[in-house]
């Protein structure tokens, strides 16, 4: 395969979204991470900061390219020439959004097939949100997300709740 889109929120990336990303790097000549701006959520960091984490998070890989997004994840996928898209699955739990979130993108562009890859186990339960929660619940988070990105965080939340952890 020549070139695949893995797209996400990524807010933040995690240790469990790396691992996806090293692994479907070895699937391709190029793995685009799309990092989508999505409107309809309220991510703490701006797309900016986002695409820094990823980039800072996947910099070891030298076939992966960082881009953020504010269009159609189809569109996205255009631009790029890519047929193929690529998706983590955690637990039973991801399985109905994603059948969803394939059917959604199949109807928009028949040409779009998913590649789907099984969490490992050591991030199946990994997810944004929880980072977010442990975080702001005074858990230490810096064994869930990449050395960077767990700095990130510190300052980005601390910033955001008034310093409140460390």
């Amino acid at each position: 395969m020549d070139t695949i889109v893995y797209p996400g929120t990524f807010d933040p990336v995690t240790n469990g979204h790396v691992d996806v990303i090293e692994r479907g790097a070895r699937l391709c000549d190029q793995l685009v991470v799309g990092v989508a701006a999505i409107s309809y959520k309220t991510p703490i960091w701006s797309l900016s900061e986002r695409v820094a984490m990823v980039r800072d998070a996947t910099r070891h890989l030298a076939n992966v390219e960082v881009e953020g997004f504010d269009d159609l994840l189809v569109h996205f996928m255009q631009r790029h020439g890519a047929c193929f898209m690529l998706r983590g699955l955690r637990p039973v739990s991801d399985f109905e959004y994603e059948v969803q979130f394939a059917w959604a993108n199949r109807h928009l562009d028949p040409t779009v097939d998913i590649v789907y890859l099984m969490s490992s186990q050591d991030h199946f339960f990994v997810s944004s949100t929880l980072i977010k929660q442990i975080y702001e619940g005074g858990g230490n988070i810096r064994d869930l997300v990449p050395p960077a990105v767990a700095d990130r965080i510190v300052a980005g939340l601390s910033r955001v709740r008034g310093g409140q952890h460390d």
